[in-house]
């Protein structure tokens, strides 16, 4: 195989698969190491990788404009550990948004067991998976501009619905996450994403352990707002520290 045409199966791996190590690849592929931290370099200075603690995923602007059905079989098995872990910390009668993430929207199968709900989102699949459920829930979705990559609303019309309204908790998702400004996004249209934050009493963010130590250009929520980050055991102890010491509750699922 090609370089060329390599470099273009390891993007495409890194799609199905997220975060994978060098060694991985190269017993995928079929070649040494050596190979493949080349192959790396020539996609990481073509800003389709970043290399983060000794692993590779892929970088925001690639994984971000995959739809959002792409982007939930990526790291599967560990958004569902998360998004499991993430529906304990809710209890009946509670008051939650949504955000529309393809981490998040692995919940929905886990809020069956958790009576009268409040629920708002501005994502359309998390709303027809939450009707599908068959539950007693009070059901809101916000307003906007439809965007179908994502399947959710965005724009002034979606920021000025969660404006008006207060919730127990906001459940949400991130690009990428940097120790020194929090929750990071590629996209510019984030506006919905920090109304949702200010308009609950508890953030709670749900985040693979891929998603740390890469910041995007856009803010969404920053450090000091945060409550609690749910994430996996292959976060790196340094990054659990120094979380645990900024007094945000770390949960590694299992």
């Amino acid at each position: 195989m090609k370089p060329k045409e390599r470099q273009t199966a390891i993007i495409d791996y890194l799609h199905v698969h997220g975060k994978t190590t060098v060694d991985a690849l190269a017993n995928h592929f079929d070649t040494t190491g050596a190979t493949i931290r080349k192959d790396l370099t020539a996609l990481e200075e073509g800003g389709k990788v970043l290399r983060t603690y000794g692993s590779v995923v892929l970088a925001g602007n690639d994984e971000g404009d995959l739809p959002i059905i792409n982007k939930a079989h990526i790291n599967l098995e560990s958004k569902k550990k998360i998004a499991k872990a993430a529906a304990t910390l809710l209890k009946e009668g509670d008051s939650m948004i949504i955000d529309a993430g393809s981490t998040v929207l692995q919940m929905i199968p886990f809020l069956s067991k958790v009576d009268n709900l409040t629920v708002m989102t501005n994502s359309l699949h998390i709303i027809n998976s939450l009707a599908g459920l068959d539950k007693n829930y009070e059901l809101l979705i916000c307003g906007g501009t439809y965007r179908p990559k994502s399947g959710s609303f965005h724009g002034i019309l979606a920021e000025s619905t969660f404006e008006k309204f207060s919730f127990d908790k906001l459940f949400i998702g991130t690009d990428g996450f940097d120790l020194d400004v929090g929750s990071t996004t590629f996209n510019e249209v984030h506006g919905v994403s920090t109304a949702m934050c200010n308009a609950a009493r508890e953030i709670i963010l749900l985040a693979d352990s891929s998603k740390f130590g890469r910041r995007s250009p856009n803010v969404v929520c920053p450090l000091e707002k945060i409550d609690i980050i749910i994430t996996d055991k292959g976060l790196d102890a340094q990054i659990y520290q120094a979380l645990s010491e900024k007094n945000i509750r770390v949960i590694l699922a299992d």
